[in-house]
């Protein structure tokens, strides 16, 4: 029987970035980002902007989000990212308008392969389309697509995609209801 050699583990091929963008990025995302001290959203979204993040209009970025790479990130018109988000974004997340990540979410695009006894990453792309509803303290994993309008309840895990104007609730997060949405 073959077991774990974590001592084998090579992502060499992973090459996110130029090491110094990475470091710069690290200094920068501590310091304007991922803090608690009170830095205006206008310079926020402009740190991003410049690391390479694409950022609509009006977006609101509360404290110590944690972003790994924003040249992987694009977020759309009117979004809300809460406070102690965590987007791991080891590969591209694409958020829609109208989207509520609420405080704590995490967003994570990589994982390692179990099967494999070098437990390989393995990266899988992020999509919240326009409308989605992200509860607090909920996970998005690796390669899910939450359609238009759905919904993560509080402590919810994603492990597949998610079907537009429904809810999902529990780990792994299962369609409780439709979601209608009033005037």
């Amino acid at each position: 029987m073959l077991v774990t050699r974590l001592r084998s583990f090579n992502n060499n091929w992973y090459k996110p970035g130029g090491k110094i963008r990475v470091f710069l990025w690290f200094i920068t995302n501590r310091l304007f980002i991922n803090t608690y001290f009170p830095i205006p959203v206008s310079i926020k979204r402009m740190v991003l902007i410049l690391f390479g993040a694409k950022i609509g209009r009006r977006v609101l970025l509360k404290p110590k989000i944690n972003i790994k790479y924003p040249w992987f990130l694009e977020v759309q018109n009117d979004v809300w990212i809460g406070e102690n988000v965590w987007i791991d974004n080891l590969a591209p997340v694409h958020i829609g308008s109208n989207v509520c990540i609420s405080q704590g979410a995490m967003l994570l695009c990589g994982n390692h392969n179990y099967k494999k006894s070098t437990f390989d990453l393995m990266l899988g792309e992020i999509v919240l389309e326009d409308g989605v509803w992200i509860g607090a303290q909920a996970i998005v994993c690796p390669g899910v697509t939450c359609k238009s309008h759905s919904i993560l309840t509080v402590g919810s895990v994603a492990t597949k995609d998610l079907e537009a104007y429904s809810i999902y609730q529990g780990n792994p997060a299962v369609k409780v209801k439709s979601r209608i949405i009033e005037k």
